[in-house]
């Protein structure tokens, strides 16, 4: 009989241990983002997503294409509204209606796609923004909001995605944290909107970035393993960086009269190259520390208990703006081609787990474009190398990065190589006026990828040369001359 107790208490406890494992899932989302030349198609990436028990997704936009391959599968899908949308959708409610009924009521049928949220505009006050989306945000909400409940949707919440720079604290302290002077009665606003609407906060915190932009901050307040000096503010003992900015957000809200508005976070993560500080074991650390807290449903001082967090992102995205850093294009937990890239649990078990990747996918040929060796003149080189970095991605060669440690000859070759990826393997696109040749050798070395490209199903996004862009390349291009010299 007491056997037969032990096999029992066995037996629910472990049935216990698997449904905490599951909850924490549960908790957990990933963002999708889609700036990439070559997508993998939507039945390949849900698959991957079913596969790896992650059942919330975030979109940034509503790509029929992308949407509607959830239909059936029960995972909790958040749609995006671009922040170009904002001014006409804010300025007529016919198009928040059509919005709404294109891109919401079209998917809302028996065995349909399970739309939670309806994300409008993208870290709209962003400094770098100028004050482009300030007035015209929460009247976009609220039109949104009102379409979709005259559509029988008012189950779908309606917020804004904010990112942590429209609050701060003077002090450094969490109770001194209040919104940012230049937008505070718009947040003001907003925060009691949402209260009203019984919606949530949608914030996006990054200790990578506090890392990238403070030379002087500290490395061990980015994780969370126990290693940092803690802050102490009214008692509450903060050993992190990402406790005590939403805690931030929580005395901010809570002095804009809105103290039990809802915190959701949209996007929290570590990039795994690009610069000195984004790298595959840095990135492991953040998450199997993140995670273990999730598991723990421990959340932060002001706000103990379940948190729901979208981590970002789910693959890496090689259009993605490099204004902020060359790191922007690599803050996927998997490869371009959904391949994974560090272990990660997420049941925040901790187990040392590679997730499951990508399946069916469709590669080009096993061909690389490399430098041509048998050239003797290298007079073109700098400009050639220019070009194939301006129109492709090169961030894997900055300082610091996985491909940092290639000599002259294989910078030349990753750039090359790369142009001739994101054009698909054409055969012109492995010229550089006599500088390249294509071989079946795989250019790879170390921890330096020379990718093959997959073939998509999708729509290309062709690539071009943005303002920032070209800064950002050109000091990639100035290391070449240097080089030749």
């Amino acid at each position: 009989m007491a056997r037969a107790s032990a096999i029992l208490l066995w037996v629910c406890s472990t049935v216990f241990l698997l449904a905490a494992a599951t909850n924490v899932v549960e908790a957990l989302g990933v963002n999708w983002g889609s700036q990439c030349t070559h997508p993998l198609p939507p039945d390949i990436v849900v698959q991957m997503l079913k596969d790896n028990g992650v059942h919330k997704v975030k979109l940034f936009d509503a790509d029929p294409w992308i949407v509607r391959a959830f239909a059936g599968t029960g995972i909790e899908v958040v749609v995006g509204i671009p922040n170009e949308a904002l001014d006409k959708i804010s300025k007529d409610y016919d198009k928040a209606v059509d919005w709404v009924k294109r891109n919401i009521t079209k998917h809302m049928y028996d065995g349909g796609v399970n739309i939670k949220m309806v994300a409008v505009g993208n870290e709209p006050f962003l400094t770098s923004y100028n004050g482009s989306y300030v007035k015209t945000t929460l009247p976009a909400m609220k039109n949104v909001q009102r379409a979709l409940k005259e559509a029988g949707h008012s189950q779908i919440k309606v917020t804004t995605p904010m990112n942590a720079d429209v609050y701060h604290s003077s002090s450094g302290l969490p109770s001194n944290g209040d919104f940012r002077a230049d937008v505070k009665s718009e947040m003001v606003d907003i925060v009691k909107w949402l209260d009203d609407q019984n919606s949530f906060f949608l914030v996006n915190i990054y200790p990578f970035l506090s890392l990238y932009q403070n030379k002087h901050f500290p490395i061990e307040y980015a994780f969370f393993d126990g290693r940092s000096k803690p802050i102490v503010d009214k008692g509450n003992a903060y050993e992190n960086m990402f406790d005590a900015n939403l805690d931030t957000l929580a005395w901010s809200m809570a002095k804009a009269g809105a103290p039990n508005l809802g915190i959701m976070v949209g996007e929290a993560g570590w990039p795994t190259d690009g610069d000195i500080n984004a790298n595959v074991s840095m990135a492991e650390r953040f998450y199997q520390g993140f995670l273990k807290k999730m598991a723990a449903n421990k959340g932060t001082p002001l706000r103990p208990g379940h948190l729901e967090v979208y981590l970002f992102a789910l693959m890496d995205e090689d259009q993605k703006s490099v204004a902020p850093g060359g790191f922007e294009r690599h803050w996927g937990i998997f490869r371009y081609d959904g391949q994974p890239k560090f272990p990660i649990d997420f049941t925040g078990q901790g187990r040392e787990k590679m997730p499951i990747g990508a399946k069916n996918v469709q590669y080009q040929e096993k061909k690389w474009c490399v430098f041509n060796r048998d050239v003797k003149i290298m007079n073109f080189t700098g400009r050639n190398v220019e070009y194939a970095c301006a129109y492709s991605d090169c961030t894997a060669l900055v300082y610091g990065s996985s491909c940092n440690k290639l000599d002259l000859i294989g910078n030349i070759s990753y750039a090359f190589n790369m142009y001739f990826q994101m054009n698909d393997q054409d055969v012109e696109a492995c010229v550089f006026e006599g500088l390249a040749t294509i071989t079946t050798v795989n250019a790879s070395t170390g921890s330096c990828l020379f990718p093959i490209q997959i073939q998509s199903g999708g729509i290309r996004l062709h690539a071009h040369l943005s303002v920032a862009s070209a800064s950002f390349f050109g000091l990639i291009v100035l290391f070449f001359l240097l080089a030749l010299v």
